[in-house]
């Protein structure tokens, strides 16, 4: 026995981790395409970290793994180390093909698939087209979920697809087993991303462009193949065309398939839905009423922050120039998200409404004479206690990281509300920046800045649960 792991438990996290080695290999395998056509990398730095993650995966699977049955603490550690993986061997990608030092590959690599979209190259037009396409292809894929999208095409049905679908932070169900869950979910993904192509091709954007912007979008990554993001178009359709594929990847997938079963009635009853809508025209009219952004602006940015996007039709000098009321708005959205089971990063809206009617039920529990059953449901589904305090305290564990990584970068000399923006933008899995993060930032704040994002994405306990088993058996 080794601290809380023995080797039954290693034998089982081996087989699984080895199934997603083996689909991140594949994965960073896909850009050669791009390579190829453009001719604007060599072949080798693609082929060589993709194959590298294939063959520990091989390995893994070949002679550490073992029966046995997984457990949702094995699922945690898979998907923690998951993510840490993927980012190495995307990692090893750039440093190869733009050679740039490990820390600042591995920095753009974790914002890339987990979606938040931070970059530390200052001028992105002169990368080749295939790893422009590596990274928005890893933030299509990181959108789902580097777990999940293994789930979909590699893991039987069973109680195996089940605890690593709940280990990367989600729950719900579109049909009854997990793997289908999966499936339908791909389905509408790809749907919606063919949709996203052909609606920017008929806006006059380029083929390559389209692909890259509906990736990058549709996944809330929103990492950019142009300097000036969406900006660099200067065109309102298209502004239009990548709001609606923003709140796409905000809506819940649940809700999407009630939509596309032309279930329109229980779309509008999604509470998650409802609080989306009022909080994107709420801080709307705030930012465009005590702002001089303009209206397409300020609700461009209060979509991109909310639905944790990161896309930006303003570039990075200009932004750092807002008034700090608006960057105060955008924080508050960056805070809070869009649905679970989403795209999107952040807290999520389901917790703040969670907490807030425990809060309301609470009072009315006071106010109430002894005895009085007060009926808790949301969305018509019951909401029990110890669910109002996994809300509470996720919060409470998502606020205290926050804090940390704020404290570092103001130590390093970074402007105190610029650095919070930084910081709830990494956790949030966002993309927003004020200028902060850069190739040549100190080096403690990047390595804050990647476990924010490392936690913002598997939202913190499965990479506790992983760090706790990770002490243990060194003690």
């Amino acid at each position: 026995m080794i601290g809380h792991l023995n080797r039954t438990d290693i034998r089982v996290i081996s087989e699984h981790l080895g199934i997603i080695f083996q689909g991140v290999g594949v994965a960073v395998l896909i850009p050669l395409i791009a390579a190829l056509i453009y001719n604007d990398a060599d072949s080798v730095a693609f082929i060589v970290p993709g194959a590298f993650s294939i063959l520990v995966g091989t390995l893994l699977r070949k002679i550490l793994a073992g029966k046995g049955q997984i457990k949702l603490k094995h699922g945690m550690i898979v998907a923690g180390l998951a993510w840490l993986w993927a980012a190495l061997i995307g990692s090893f990608v750039l440093m190869l093909a733009v050679n740039i030092d490990f820390l600042n590959a591995y920095f753009e690599s974790m914002s890339a698939w987990t979606g938040s979209g931070l970059t530390i190259f200052s001028n992105v037009e002169i990368l080749p087209r295939s790893i422009l396409f590596l990274r928005s292809l890893e933030q299509w894929i990181g959108g789902l979920g580097v777990v999940i999208v293994v789930i979909g095409i590699l893991i039987r049905p069973g109680t195996a697809a089940a605890r690593l679908y709940k280990a990367e932070a989600r729950d719900e169900r579109i049909k009854p087993n997990i793997v289908n869950t999966v499936k339908t979910i791909w389905w509408i993904y790809l749907f919606y991303t063919v949709l996203g192509i052909i609606l920017y091709i008929l806006a006059g954007m380029p083929l390559f462009d389209a692909i890259n912007n509906t990736l990058t979008n549709l996944s809330t990554g929103g990492m950019s193949i142009n300097n000036n993001n969406i900006g660099a178009y200067n065109n309102n359709l298209i502004y239009v065309i990548t709001m609606v594929l923003m709140i796409i990847g905000g809506t819940s997938f649940l809700v999407h398939y009630k939509a596309l079963k032309g279930r329109l009635i229980d779309v509008l009853k999604d509470i998650q839905f409802q609080a989306m809508i009022i909080i994107l025209t709420l801080f709307s009219i705030l930012m465009i009423l005590n702002t001089n952004l303009g209206t397409m602006n300020s609700v461009f940015n209060v979509i991109s922050a909310l639905t944790c996007t990161g896309s930006s039709i303003q570039p990075t000098d200009i932004m750092i120039a807002w008034p700090a009321y608006s960057k105060v708005i955008i924080i508050g959205a960056m805070m809070i998200g869009c649905a679970a089971g989403s795209t999107t990063g952040a807290i999520k809206i389901i917790r703040i409404v969670t907490i807030l009617k425990g809060i309301y039920w609470e009072l009315i529990r006071i106010l109430s004479p002894v005895g009085t059953v007060i009926p808790r449901k949301i969305s018509g589904k019951s909401v029990s206690d110890v669910e109002i305090r996994e809300a509470g305290s996720y919060v409470f564990l998502y606020l205290i990281f926050i804090f940390i990584s704020w404290t570092i970068l103001v130590s390093q000399g970074y402007d105190g509300l610029n650095s919070l923006f930084e910081v709830f933008s990494a956790q949030g899995n966002v993309g927003l920046s004020m200028g902060i993060v850069s190739a040549n930032m100190p080096d403690i704040a990047q390595i804050a800045l990647i476990g924010n994002m490392w936690i913002g994405r598997l939202e913190i306990i499965p990479v506790l649960v992983l760090l706790k088993s990770f002490f243990d058996v060194f003690n």
